[in-house]
């Protein structure tokens, strides 16, 4: 039963860092576009080109 009298302060000590940390990141805007990053991850890329490594490497042959 001593242990409890260290193991309370210490779990209410990391809550309060949990909630600090999170109330830390809404402040600072993490959770500002939550479904921005999902559709930017599927997003079709179409307008990018294929690297030139192959043309650049024909070029190079006599």
């Amino acid at each position: 039963m001593e242990v409890i009298v260290f193991l309370v302060p210490l779990a209410l000590l990391l809550g309060l860092f949990g909630l600090l940390g999170f109330l830390w990141s809404l402040k600072n805007g993490q959770y500002d576009d939550l479904e921005g990053a999902a559709w930017r991850a599927i997003s079709d890329d179409d307008e990018t080109q294929a690297p030139r490594c192959v043309e650049l490497m024909s070029e190079s042959r006599p």
